[in-house]
């Protein structure tokens, strides 16, 4: 009876070990992020399915090695980690940036850390931050108008030509630079105070043209996985209906874009507008905030992310909630295009205090109920 044990354990012990682990929260995430990624190639061309190839390439291949030198499985995280990075990239950079950009997340971010689950920061954002700083002019030079209609980007490569845009825009005389220099949506409020129309935020057909000081532009869409806001609601429902994601995270992430807006815009009045002739920037509209810069993305797709983020229920609505503030306040008064990685990271570094926070106040809230109890007992002693 003594050799069963034994034998079972002989058995398993000669069972090779897992190379790939498979979790089932990380597989509803990329169920959630699928849809972007074909979006991104409709909108932008095959291009950016090769950009995101590239990044998936270079970050699973560097988390195989450092899993091997761990003797540790490979997990869906890493593949989650290289969507998230891949999708957050213009369609215009260059792949061994991208690649680059990668292996920094995925080393720097979490493997040096010890491995899935033991990451500070958000390893995606750890990716995307490096290559917005060392690589500033391929990040935020190069962005190009998305295609529409049928089939869309699916039959070309990239955007290279005015060509490949609707007649009214190619027949325009206008040249190619005009076409990629131009910015996101936000970025053009910031610098014309013109407002893209919402119905092309939310359906990711980001193009069309627009004045600036005399010179008629064409506007650009962003990253190739914030174009289109409906796509990223639904998947935000879908998350959580799966319970994939938190939804104080979201919540409160949504609640703190929304509430800072209010507070600056229509409370204390910093407003964009004209002044002395000149283009003063402010707070943008709402659905202007909302709908573009990446917010919604970052609400149920970044904010979300479970390890980085306080494990403690109130810590997680404050973390989400400062997250969401910084995005609007670095926005107006940052000199960063990227306020929404720097708010991450910031709030990521936060963390850990609210968490410790949040575990102080339940005691003293737990001492302070007890408190009367016990001078209760006191005094029906003998």
């Amino acid at each position: 009876m003594s050799s069963t044990p034994s034998n079972k354990s002989a058995a398993v012990r000669g069972r090779p070990k897992k190379r790939f682990i498979k979790q089932a929260i990380m597989m509803r995430m990329l169920y959630a992020l699928a849809p972007l990624a074909v979006a991104a190639v409709y909108f932008f061309g095959w291009r950016a399915g090769a950009v995101l190839a590239a990044v998936f390439a270079a970050g699973m291949g560097t988390e195989w090695i450092t899993s091997r030198q761990r003797h540790g499985p490979v997990s869906t995280a890493g593949l989650v980690t290289c969507a998230l990075y891949g999708l957050s990239l213009p369609p215009t950079t260059p792949m061994w940036i991208a690649a680059v950009g990668a292996v920094v997340a995925v080393l720097f971010g979490k493997e040096v850390f010890g491995g899935f689950g033991k990451n500070p920061f958000n390893p995606a954002i750890v990716g995307r931050a490096f290559v917005y700083i060392c690589f500033p002019v391929e990040l935020t030079r190069q962005f190009v108008p998305a295609f529409g209609g049928f089939p869309g980007g699916f039959g070309c490569w990239s955007f290279e030509s005015l060509r490949q845009l609707p007649a009214h825009l190619a027949d325009s005389g206008r040249a190619l630079a005009d076409a990629v220099s131009m910015a996101t949506p936000m970025d053009i409020y910031r610098k014309a105070g013109y407002a893209v129309d919402w119905r092309q935020l939310a359906l990711g057909n980001i193009s069309g043209t627009f004045n600036d000081a005399g010179v008629d532009r064409i506007i650009s869409a962003g990253s190739m996985g914030e174009g289109c806001a409906a796509l990223i609601v639904l998947a935000g429902a879908y998350l959580l209906w799966t319970r994939t994601a938190n939804w104080r995270l979201m919540l409160g992430g949504l609640a703190g874009v929304v509430v800072s807006s209010v507070l600056f815009r229509n409370i204390l009045g910093f407003a964009a507008g004209v002044q002395d002739g000149a283009f003063v920037y402010g707070i943008p509209p709402l659905h202007l905030t909302l709908l573009s810069g990446t917010t919604l993305y970052v609400v149920v797709y970044m904010i979300t992310e479970p390890v980085s983020a306080p494990n403690k229920k109130p810590a997680q609505l404050a973390y989400a909630f400062l997250i969401g503030f910084l995005i609007v306040l670095l926005r107006w008064r940052g000199i960063f295009v990227a306020a929404a990685t720097f708010a991450i990271l910031l709030g990521n570094l936060i963390a850990p205090h609210l968490d410790m926070a949040a575990t102080e106040w339940a005691a003293r809230k737990k001492t302070r109920a007890a408190a009367p109890a016990a001078e209760t007992a006191g005094e029906d002693a003998p």
